[in-house]
């Protein structure tokens, strides 16, 4: 392999983050989809669809190439079965294989028959991915707890997430959320709510088993309640109600997550349950709801310790909302797409060592190469680098050579 190549891509695509001077530059995997990878569907009839899409392929600076033309009257909650292929056809006929995932630009419509539109989009309409009967199970996605950082090259499907909002300007809010958040690490709460509601209450079951496991990463509350309020660090909000009180009392941080295990949360324009839409415009950043009665089958609904595995690992928003849920057919994912809190890293060097403070490099080996120039040639170092779970502060050798890449040898099981 022509290591100098493969790191001067590299290099080009991740921008690295010195403390001092005389650090070197590093590279690492890759460990996320980056923004020439997204495709925006925007309906030429909708004002505010081609609004947001523009200020969104500006602002993320995504080529004006990927902005993906569809036409179709705005303003209903469904689209129809035969409808939705002739808008999926428009769509696929502008799509290149560089295009790894979508971003739809509107709130309604919301739903193809059963199914969420982003799920129709990702997967074509196909009702194995809905339930046959009421409360059955559905078709699991071949992209939950994936590794994948190419959903379509190595699954042959491009998740979507729908850059929800009623109006531009909660729409410009919620993209500029999403770019602040961007490697800003934030010192945020993750708040798992234990509620009276029986019936939406089956993920708390989960809750302090997340909280060993990521309270070295995160501060992690466990409540004993029905919600929250006057908070000012909401970094991830994950409840069971059909409505969550207090919610303007809440600061969430640019990048959180929240949703709501109930039954119509993907219905945006509201039923007697709230709308998914409402943590949006309470200030997260992302959020999830189901479209039609879903039960409460667990799979149906986003995971938090997978969500939080792979968020914290550096990935976009749609990449570790879509792989934290096992059933996704029946589920609308709404935010930022490339929100991205916890991706970059920082780097220091002293006379004897390197310290690389990061959450991208997931626990496993890799070979540590060294040049003394971007293009090499790279040598690769005699002992290999071992990264554990958890673990965010990696001491690497010093040399006399200012470049570094690091590349993944064996990921642990």
């Amino acid at each position: 392999m022509n290591y100098g190549l493969v790191t001067l891509l590299i290099l080009v695509f991740l921008p690295l983050q010195v403390l001092a001077s005389n650090a070197p530059e590093i590279s690492l995997p890759r460990h996320r989809l980056l923004a020439e990878e997204i495709g925006v569907i925007v309906n030429d009839e909708d004002p505010l669809s081609v609004r947001i899409a523009n200020y969104y392929q500006q602002a993320r600076n995504i080529p004006a190439s990927n902005l993906i033309h569809v036409r179709f009257k705005p303003g209903s909650q469904k689209l129809s079965q035969k409808l939705f292929a002739q808008i999926r056809n428009q769509s696929n006929s502008q799509l290149n294989n560089s295009i790894q995932a979508l971003a739809l630009t509107w709130a309604l419509p919301y739903r193809v028959d059963c199914m969420s539109i982003t799920s129709a989009f990702t997967f074509g309409f196909d009702k194995t991915y809905c339930s046959s009967r009421t409360c059955a199970a559905t078709r699991y996605s071949p992209y939950y707890k994936s590794k994948s950082t190419a959903p379509f090259s190595d699954h042959k499907i491009r998740p979507a997430m729908a850059i929800a909002a009623t109006d531009f300007e909660s729409a410009r809010q919620l993209i500029d959320r999403g770019i602040r958040a961007d490697k800003s690490h934030p010192n945020g709460t993750a708040y798992l709510l234990h509620t009276s509601d029986k019936n939406r209450n089956v993920r708390a079951r989960f809750f302090q088993h997340i909280k060993r496991l990521f309270s070295p990463l995160l501060n992690i509350e466990v409540l004993h309640r029905n919600s929250i309020q006057s908070r000012n660090d909401v970094m991830f909000y994950f409840t069971g109600l059909t409505k969550i009180p207090h919610l303007p009392t809440l600061s969430f941080l640019p990048g959180a997550v929240a949703d709501h295990l109930t039954s119509t949360g993907g219905a945006l324009d509201g039923t007697k349950q709230m709308s998914a839409l409402r943590w949006l415009e309470a200030g997260a950043t992302g959020s999830y709801g189901t479209v039609v009665e879903p039960c409460n089958l667990l799979g149906k609904f986003p995971n938090p310790g997978l969500l939080l595995e792979n968020y914290l690992s550096g990935q976009s928003l749609i990449e570790a909302y879509w792989k934290s849920v096992q059933q996704p057919g029946e589920g609308l994912f709404i935010g930022d797409p490339l929100a991205a809190p916890y991706d970059g890293f920082q780097v220091e060097s002293n006379t004897n060592e390197i310290t690389l403070t990061t959450h991208i490099l997931q626990p496993g080996m890799y070979n540590i190469l060294t040049a003394p120039n971007p293009v090499g040639p790279y040598q690769r170092l005699a002992k290999p680098l071992t990264v554990y779970p958890r673990q965010t502060s990696i001491k690497l050798p010093k040399t006399n050579h200012g470049y570094y890449a690091i590349k993944t040898l064996e990921r642990m099981r």
